[in-house]
């Protein structure tokens, strides 16, 4: 692997998976400082994901536009500079100005900035990764396994560093520190050539409006193939159909059952740490494995978490001797960080079957269709609190809410088959 790749790569994936740091402090800060109830919350979190919708929009950009002769890294810049211009408003702003709001128009900015800087280190995995891959197939999805290991690397230490700070600093300061690292990826990213990367050249001299519209035509084309809409159908629909109650757990863990934040944080650390070996043990074991085959574990291993939980909400693991930051630091880590765990083989398969010249959008599309279906999800999981009885003072219904998860996450499993079963470059070969 060229070393300026893995720089670039290596510190867009740790800066991506640290944003978990200023979040941590965000979901303290709309509990206590601005008093908003678990569906509240969850809902100004989830529709602040909003601008990862159009991820595709992004990626035909960077695709089909150059600045000043780049196409990848202008984009992580312009990424990096938004993200910086949000969380430094947020901290810097006068506490009379901190409206709901204010607050919320924010996070759309960082989510925007932050979708389009994935947008592009995505795109950059990918060519870069394919390029790799030509010169010596044994070397297909490292690049991928390499950006996630950075990315779980990140978001261990934020989720740490978060779970310390937020009972030793504000959550403004807590913004402000993560605003002063955007601004060193900024500064770092803008004095990197492109050139350094290895990346395709760019071959079009035509204008940049039938550029677009040629990657469009290229992007159609692409989801046209069964292989890959079907892949890509099947990936969102398995988070989409299940409502997540992050909100709802949030309050049960830190108000009902007065669990410390440096607990939250370690639990957090625990799942970011488990997706860091998933993801080594991945390059190192599992990269050659049917990703169907993989894929419908994970699913499976989710829905055995959820029915674990059901038991941890009505007390069996207390009455057993086991207390209940014990079980909060590691089964909860790992069930909130297991979702993730699909991504990467499924972007290591996707990666393979995208057409030549527009990684950037194909793969902008899964991330695209992923966020729409984590805002289905959410939604889904506050109608779900509201339909068992679920609230900030009354958790009596969340076992039932949590057996209902589980019952949603294996209705996926029916349609499995629109999921290649091989790894991708058999596919590639016979067409």
């Amino acid at each position: 692997m060229d070393l300026m790749v893995g720089l670039v790569v290596g510190m867009g994936f740790l800066v991506q998976g640290f944003r978990c740091f200023p979040w941590m402090g965000v979901s303290y800060f709309l509990k206590d400082g601005l008093g908003l109830a678990p569906s509240a919350m969850q809902l100004l979190q989830v529709s602040a994901n909003l601008p990862m919708v159009a991820k595709p929009f992004y990626g035909l950009l960077s695709d089909a536009v150059y600045i000043r002769g780049q196409h990848r890294l202008p984009y992580v810049a312009i990424g990096a500079f938004l993200q910086a211009v949000s969380w430094l408003a947020v901290a810097l702003l006068p506490e009379p100005s901190m409206s709901i709001a204010t607050l919320t128009f924010f996070l759309l900015l960082g989510n925007l900035g932050a979708s389009i800087a994935e947008v592009a280190n995505d795109a950059i995995v990918a060519e870069a990764g394919k390029q790799t891959q030509t010169k010596a197939s044994s070397g297909s999805g490292n690049l991928q396994s390499f950006g996630a290991i950075f990315g779980s690397s990140g978001g261990v230490l934020g989720n740490l560093l978060g779970g310390i700070a937020i009972s030793r600093l504000s959550p403004r300061t807590i913004f402000l520190l993560f605003g002063l690292l955007l601004i060193l990826q900024f500064c770092t990213t803008i004095i990197v050539p492109e050139s350094c990367l290895n990346l395709p050249k760019n071959m079009s001299q035509s204008s940049k409006c039938s550029s677009i519209r040629k990657q469009l035509l290229e992007l159609s084309s692409a989801l046209k193939k069964p292989e890959i809409a079907r892949s890509i159908a099947w990936f969102s629909a398995s988070y989409a159909v299940v409502p997540v109650l992050t909100g709802t757990m949030f309050f049960y863990q830190t108000q009902h059952l007065g669990l410390d934040s440096s607990v939250i944080g370690l639990s957090k650390v625990f799942g970011q740490a488990g997706l860091l070996i998933w993801s080594v043990a991945f390059n190192k074991q599992f990269k050659r494995t049917s990703v169907r085959k993989l894929l419908v574990a994970l699913q499976t291993t989710i829905a055995v978490f959820m029915v674990a939980d059901v038991l941890f909400v009505r007390g069996i693991y207390r009455e057993m001797g086991v207390p209940d930051s014990v079980y909060v630091v590691v089964f909860s880590g790992l069930l909130e960080v297991l979702f993730f765990f699909k991504v990467l083989p499924f972007s290591v398969l996707l990666a393979q079957l995208c057409p030549a010249g527009c990684e950037g959008s194909v793969m902008a599309f899964l991330m695209s269709a992923l966020a729409l279906s984590f805002i289905v999800s959410g939604y889904l999981g506050v109608a779900l609190a509201g339909l068992v009885g679920v609230s900030d003072g009354d958790c009596s219904g969340l076992s039932v809410g949590i057996l209902i998860q589980a019952i949603c996450t294996v209705l996926p499993l029916g349609w499995a088959s629109w999921i290649p079963d091989n790894d991708g470059r058999k596919e590639k070969k016979e067409e």
